[in-house]
């Protein structure tokens, strides 16, 4: 059985659109609606966030707010290197997908020599770097950062030396770089890229799992197959950014995207996912209740979490 601790970093200075701060708080009350004392059972550490910037200018513009990245980069690696040193599995809920890059840091602290696949349920590829970002926004980047990573083929933007030099600091964080091999990335229900972004895939053939295939071969052979595509990975982490899901249902998220999962089907994969004994870590991202009616995002959120979890404690 394993000691499950609970992370929450309740940081959005990654995303576009404001609220995903509130998303933690609004799956508790989701959990509080259910009856459920999940957020009782576990012993669980609050990450002090930089979300002040937010009210001031902002420094970079292909790189918001990146020095508070690195601020978080720092608190939130240090939180899960220590957590699984204490032979704690880290369950990571977090406001937007930049901190995903300090989690997957955190892990390799903790343990350099490990082989590390990442499971990475999304819409969106998050491989953008300063160099090549429409938007500027944090959480399009964390997997460049990751995999070390500035995709100079595709540059559009020059950057200044203050922004270059805090992006080559993410991206060699803790001393470790890369702390994933492009080809231990393994998406699922990717369809909202750019041109950019397709290129690395492209360049490094990253393993992409479309909806359509999660449909039709099912969860079960999907895990399977993912597990046996990561054979010689010691350490599995999953990333499960709730956009993943069908814009229908997902409402409560920034970036909602058509042709995404049904909740059950998201349920049964990560559920399935939990009982490899390699993984080692858990993320859940990217609630903005603010976007949302009724709740709806953080109860569907909510129940993934809790079955996840309960995986988990058995396994």
């Amino acid at each position: 059985m394993k000691n499950i601790k609970l992370i929450e970093v309740p940081s959005e200075i990654g995303a576009g659109t404001r609220g995903a701060s509130l998303g933690i708080d609004a799956i508790k009350i989701a959990a509080l609606d259910f009856m459920s004392n999940f957020f009782i059972h576990f012993p669980s550490e609050k990450i002090a966030v930089e979300n002040k910037l937010l009210y001031e200018p902002i420094e970079s513009p292909y790189a918001k707010r990146i020095k508070g990245i690195v601020s978080m980069y720092e608190k939130v690696s240090h939180s899960i290197s220590e957590t699984l040193k204490s032979n704690f599995f880290p369950v990571v809920l977090s406001g937007d997908h930049s901190i995903a890059g300090a989690t997957i840091a955190g892990i390799k602290m903790a343990r350099p020599e490990s082989k590390l696949g990442v499971i990475w349920i999304d819409a969106h590829a998050d491989l953008h770097t300063p160099y090549t970002t429409p938007s500027g926004n944090m959480h399009g980047m964390p997997l460049s950062a990751a995999i070390n990573e500035d995709n100079s083929e595709c540059a559009v933007h020059r950057l200044d030396p203050e922004t270059t030099r805090l992006w080559n600091e993410l991206k060699n964080f803790g001393n470790i770089s890369p702390k994933v091999l492009p080809e231990d990335i393994v998406y699922i229900s990717l369809r909202d890229f750019e041109k950019e972004e397709k290129a690395l895939i492209d360049k490094y053939g990253m393993k992409v799992i479309t909806t359509k295939e999660v449909r039709s071969k099912g969860p079960e052979n999907i895990v399977r197959s993912v597990t046996r595509y990561f054979s010689d990975c010691t350490d599995i982490y999953i990333s499960f950014d709730v956009d993943s899901l069908d814009s229908s249902i997902s409402k409560g998220t920034g970036t909602p995207v058509g042709n995404g999962l049904r909740e059950r089907e998201a349920e049964d994969l990560i559920s399935k996912f939990m009982q490899d004994r390699k993984v080692c870590c858990f993320e859940l991202t990217e609630v903005n209740p603010t976007l949302d009616k009724e709740n709806l995002m953080a109860e569907i959120a909510f129940n993934i979490l809790q079955r996840s979890v309960n995986v988990l404690m058995m396994s």
